[in-house]
């Protein structure tokens, strides 16, 4: 009854993240286009699929995942050693980001995009490596108690000389994969694992050294995937990167080359469930030889961690059927609908409003926002905070719909962006950095993705003269962008306006 009981308020909590879009894409809908949309009724089932899929997969976690993932971390902790830290946050960041749905559908949608150039599995496990390591090195940064400073700024200022030499098809791309990595699975895992390090750490600081793991597993598969583009695309043919790239143009093509979607028979299902296994399988075993062959305990309720991972399983198959009956045909169905319109107004109005109204209902950023607050004492507000990333998220994502729009090339607006992200880090007060780092990477939802993503790809495929490949990519990166402007603007006016009164008292 229990485990009904908190079902029941997952699914509801799932239903309310998705209500802001559903309001945002009704009012445009009805309001402005004043028509129904083709598909209504499939997509409002992808919809309701969507919620389903994101609550069994958040039970799951909670009954299976998190519990012995907390063990293992106060069980490394006990033995103080280093090199199994560093192995476990490998490990742990790897596992979890293979098996990320947002990445499995941006990987596969590069990867029919360029027409087979980018390898979707290769994609995926070039980001799920980077973020392992990166996970590892921030493990050593708070064992260490250096700043996050230097990491950030050096590691940008690599991001940024990468974008300069990298083909213009890969850099939307790279930032998006960049982006997706800290969803669903990653940011309670990740953030939990370095806020939990420096607590147990004596001289650490929870706000200042526990965040920032997210903010590097953004960081390093922009630069990874951005040298994978290069080498990709300087070594193709020719006659392939002339050619005229593949228009998404429809739903049933997006549906065969994404991620599994349901089979119309038993089997078709059963292999799709068993390709959901196969993506989940890496975090499953993960927990499963640290517990057994490192610590060297039992899993206590072991029927109640396996039906966690169960659910996990089918949650994530439920989540994916639902994004392509429901957000992707949204999201293209908006684009080609706001473009007829011929009234870009609308178009940046739609943006701004779907990127503040996700965000606000993120549960990440909820999250991160309360276990900023406890850690800042006094410092920081919660609902301060989400409303910052939120302005943030808005803006970002209707300078990307302009980017578009304007056909401009990203690589100026990427490198422009991130050089004012360096010089705020340096003027900005040393506590609100990691934070702000790490905001900028808990904004990418398991819903905003695939919505997102499908916006820009659908504007890209219906306005003249746009490459889908170099133009349709690349918003997710300004939503990951301008939170972190937002919010190191906001603690530097803080900052300057309290200095300012105490010079006049």
């Amino acid at each position: 009854m229990n485990q009904l009981k908190e079902f029941y308020r997952l699914l509801t909590h799932s239903f309310r993240n998705l209500l802001p879009i559903i309001l945002v894409v009704g009012f445009f809908q009805f309001a402005v286009m004043q028509q129904v949309p083709e598909g209504l009724g499939s997509m409002i089932m992808g919809l309701l699929i969507v919620v389903v899929g994101v609550a069994l997969f958040l039970q799951g976690l909670e009954m299976g995942i998190f519990p012995i993932g907390k063990n293992l971390s106060n069980e490394f902790a006990k033995k103080g050693s280093l090199l199994w830290l560093m192995v476990f946050g490998f490990c742990l960041g790897f596992a979890a980001v293979i098996a990320e749905p947002a990445l499995i559908a941006v990987a596969s949608q590069a990867e029919f995009i360029s027409e087979g150039r980018i390898q979707a599995f290769t994609l995926r496990v070039l980001v799920a490596t980077s973020v392992g390591f990166v996970v590892a090195l921030g493990v050593v940064r708070i064992v260490l108690g250096h700043s996050l400073h230097w990491y950030m700024i050096i590691g940008y200022l690599l991001v940024v000389a990468v974008t300069f030499f990298a083909p213009e098809e890969i850099v939307g791309l790279a930032y998006d994969s960049g982006g997706v990595t800290t969803n669903i699975v990653t940011v309670p895992l990740i953030a939990a694992l370095g806020i939990g390090l420096a607590v147990s750490l004596r001289g650490r600081n929870a706000l200042t050294h526990g965040f920032g793991l997210v903010a590097l597993a953004v960081m390093v598969p922009m630069i990874v995937v951005q040298i994978y583009g290069i080498l990709v695309f300087s070594f193709a043919d020719p006659d392939l990167l002339n050619g005229a790239v593949a228009p998404m143009a429809d739903t049933a093509t997006l549906d065969e080359v994404a991620a599994p979607v349901a089979g119309s028979v038993l089997l078709g299902m059963l292999k799709d469930l068993l390709v959901m296994f196969r993506d989940v399988l890496p975090i499953i075993a993960v927990v499963l030889i640290f517990q057994y062959l490192v610590i060297r305990k039992h899993i206590a309720h072991v029927h109640k961690v396996f039906g966690g991972f169960v659910l996990v399983i089918f949650g994530l198959y439920a989540f994916v059927v639902g994004l392509k009956l429901g957000l992707f045909p949204i999201g293209q169905s908006m684009a080609e609908q706001l473009i007829a319109l011929d009234r870009i107004f609308f178009i940046y109005l739609f943006a701004f409003t779907i990127g503040f109204a996700t965000t606000m209902a993120e549960p990440a950023l909820i999250a991160i926002g309360q276990k900023a607050e406890e850690a800042g004492k006094g410092r920081l507000n919660g609902n301060t905070i989400r409303i910052l990333v939120a302005i943030g998220v808005a803006v970002g994502i209707t300078v990307g719909v302009h980017r578009i729009i304007a056909g401009d090339s990203i690589h100026h607006y990427i490198m422009g962006g991130y050089a004012l992200v360096i010089l705020l880090t340096w003027l900005a007060p040393k506590y609100i950095v990691a934070l702000a780092y790490d905001l900028g990477g808990v904004t990418t939802s398991e819903v905003t993705v695939p919505l997102v993503t499908a916006l820009g790809i659908g504007l890209a495929t219906h306005i003249e003269g746009r490459n889908v490949l170099i133009d349709g990519f690349g918003l997710i990166a300004f939503a990951s962008i301008f939170p972190i402007i937002s919010v190191m603007l906001y603690a530097i006016a803080v900052e300057l306006t309290t200095r300012w009164r105490e010079a006049q008292s």
